[in-house]
């Protein structure tokens, strides 16, 4: 990993005109005990994380994450400096948890997300423990004109491992789904606009011989004489 002073006093200076575009998934993932834990109450054992959607090594440009917890926790401030960046917890309760990155550039800010944790779901499986509860999210982190360390820390990332790269939500699926969904709904609302022309062209074809009507009659009444 390049040090900042291989880029001198002026890499703090902004690239104009760079943008990087580096996207994550964040979430967490639980499981029910089968029973309440009697010396705690914990029903559930769970973690939460944060990890690049696609097969790179965050830690070249990330500097560590910070996961608060919920105040109950024993130091519910967390930090985790290398991969994976996750921690594994137990509980009972779902509760916010905020997520900031810190990356290596000190010129650049940390980016927080926040994350509900979730526990419980209707689903059978999850309900009896038999199966993962997973709760996860697609985000993109957007490097603005990045400093010249900043965009060689971005450029210089290396995959995490040589086999495949999953994640347990089928991302590329559900932006097909949402695709297909954005498309239909834009056909039928061009054809509700198409519709709605016509009833108003129809309406001022209307309101035209309405007054077409309206101006022969007056006309005829302005030439009949009163006896």
């Amino acid at each position: 990993m390049a040090s900042t002073n291989e880029f001198g006093p002026d890499s703090g200076g902004r690239i104009k005109g760079v943008t990087i575009v580096k996207p994550i998934v964040y979430g967490n993932v639980a499981r029910y005990f089968g029973k309440k834990r009697e010396e705690d109450g914990h029903t559930h054992q769970w973690t939460v994380y944060v990890k690049p959607y696609n097969n790179e090594d965050m830690s070249t440009y990330v500097k560590k994450v910070h996961f608060k917890l919920h105040e109950s926790y024993n130091n519910p401030n967390r930090i985790v400096t290398k991969p994976p960046y996750e921690l594994t917890e137990t509980g009972w309760g779902e509760f916010e948890i905020v997520i900031k990155i810190y990356f290596h550039d000190p010129n650049e800010r940390p980016v927080t997300v926040y994350h509900i944790l979730k526990l419980f779901q209707s689903t059978p499986e999850i309900q009896l423990g038999k199966k993962s509860l997973v709760s996860e999210f697609y985000e993109e982190i957007v490097f603005q004109d990045p400093t010249a360390l900043m965009q060689h820390l971005l450029n210089s990332s290396r995959p995490m491992t040589l086999g495949a790269w999953r994640h347990n939500t089928d991302f590329e699926a559900l932006k097909e789904s949402a695709m297909k969904d954005i498309m239909e709904a834009r056909s039928k609302i061009r054809l509700e606009v198409i519709d709605l022309k016509e009833k108003l062209t129809l309406a001022k074809e209307t309101i035209a011989k309405f007054k077409e009507e309206i101006a022969k009659i007056s006309k005829a009444g302005g030439s009949l004489s009163v006896t």
